[in-house]
């Protein structure tokens, strides 16, 4: 991250039109920054209109993404600027760690990506996953 507190998206992931507030990112309960392109969005979109004015879990659920998503570009080098409100959640200094996982984005700090990782590696069974997943 630069002293601006801005991030540079791989070149790769990037589309024409990206420089619009077309990303959504929201907070991730496992202490990272989930990030959603434009049809992910959409998604989510018709996911939360779904969602009846009486279910006050549901809509104190909604309140609360709400309160901390943030819409972005990038602009043309690719960068993308993340509220403070996000820092903070994934506890992001300089460095972070950005992980494509096909259809979206995570933004994690180093640490608590290696915590991660580590707590995967000892729990899961790599090969079962794989398989569940027809691969």
């Amino acid at each position: 991250m630069d002293a601006k507190k801005r991030l540079t998206i791989p070149a790769r992931w990037r589309f024409p039109g990206d420089e619009a507030e077309v990303y959504l990112a929201l907070p991730n309960p496992e202490g990272f920054i989930s990030v959603y392109p434009p049809a992910k969005v959409a998604q989510i979109q018709e996911k939360i209109s779904q969602i009846s004015m009486g279910d006050k879990e549901g809509q104190a659920l909604l309140m609360h993404l709400s309160s901390m998503a943030h819409s972005f570009g990038c602009d043309r080098q690719g960068r993308i600027h993340l509220s403070e409100q996000l820092i903070q959640h994934a506890q992001i200094a300089k460095e972070s760690v950005l992980l494509g996982n096909f259809a979206t984005f995570s933004i994690w700090s180093p640490g608590h990506y290696a915590l991660a990782q580590r707590g995967l590696q000892e729990s899961a069974n790599f090969s079962q996953a794989l398989k569940e997943l027809g691969l």
